[in-house]
């Protein structure tokens, strides 16, 4: 079968693709046939050698939400689970099968598109997560960062699902407004004019109620101040390579900042992580929810792909066709 690996740090042309063995299940887990792999902009960080947050050791693979059929079970794994069709996020996603953990599978309801089912083990619950440790509620204001990469696309809508008032998206070109607005976005800023702060304050004249990101350093710095008061700002990455810092100071002022990470959530409360991919499947389902692809490549083209990241110029989610 053929995987995707870097032996070196640098640009999307040190990814190359090998001919490998299956991989075997071990003890509770599954070899995945992959259908599709969605693609994740972090890993742009790992193959360039990034610092703190970012290392990933040598050689690299590439992370990824594998959708697929299961093909084989290890040890402690019902048998009558071949044939399902599943998505999951794993570290070693870019390939013809996967090994995967099945106390992570996600189901993937029968008609489901594959953009969606992509979306179910990471993208989504994430969106829906953060959201809700922001504690929003119906008619507040909520600032959505990146919000035509793949998480914050999804988080515009499930605002609006949950009843939000104002909806404000920063994006990183003007070219990418409109997608932003068909979503549900009432206000959208180009986040590299200097004064993108301004335009949101004038938006929202009393402040922010809740906003939701994972751009980190000055971001994130800038967002707090445009926090209402009892404002309260998510962090979940830290894509500008800065982790920042804010000030004791601005949290006094009423305001409040936390951190999510899917990972520490599935240990700390793993059956709310199982339900919220329950809950954002039936959004799926329903109508309430979708998944806007930017484009679909074959393996071979996993450089092209990351040049797409590295341009800033995917709107939605970019999957990968084995």
């Amino acid at each position: 079968m053929r995987q995707v690996r870097y032996y070196e740090y640098g640009g999307p042309e040190v990814l190359r693709i090998e001919e490998v063995d299956t991989p075997v299940p071990g003890e509770g887990q599954v070899l995945i046939r992959v259908e599709a792999i969605g693609a994740n902009f972090v890993d742009t960080k790992f193959r360039s050698g990034g610092q703190g947050i970012f290392q990933w050791p040598l050689p690299g693979t590439v992370t990824g939400d594998v959708v697929g059929r299961i093909e084989a079970v290890g040890p402690g794994v019902d048998e009558g689970r071949v044939g399902e069709r599943v998505a999951t996020l794993v570290n070693d996603a870019f390939a013809d099968q996967v090994v995967a953990d099945a106390a992570w599978l996600a189901p993937v309801p029968e008609g489901l598109d594959v953009g969606a089912a992509t979306m179910l083990p990471m993208g989504a619950p994430v969106a829906l997560r953060v959201l809700r440790l922001g504690r929003l509620a119906e008619g507040e204001s909520v600032l959505v960062h990146s919000a035509a990469g793949g998480i914050g696309h999804l988080a515009v809508q499930l605002a609006r699902v949950m009843g939000a008032g104002t909806v404000v998206a920063t994006v990183g070109s003007p070219d990418k407004f409109g997608f932003v607005r068909e979503l549900g976005a009432d206000v959208v800023v180009d986040y590299t004019d200097d004064d993108w702060p301004e335009q949101v304050r004038k938006a929202v004249p009393g402040g922010v109620d809740v906003a939701v990101g994972s751009v980190g350093g000055r971001v994130l710095r800038q967002t707090v101040e445009l926090l209402a008061p009892l404002g309260r700002a998510v962090e979940y990455g830290a894509a500008s390579g800065e982790l920042g810092e804010v000030g004791v100071m601005e949290l006094i002022a009423m305001k409040q900042v936390a951190g999510f990470s899917l990972l520490a959530w599935r240990a700390a409360r793993p059956e709310q992580a199982r339900e919220d991919m329950a809950e954002v499947a039936g959004h799926f389902a329903s109508g309430r929810l979708r998944t806007v692809v930017h484009g679909r490549f074959p393996l071979t083209e996993a450089a092209e792909v990351h040049r797409l990241f590295d341009a800033r110029a995917q709107l939605g989610r970019v999957l990968l066709v084995p």
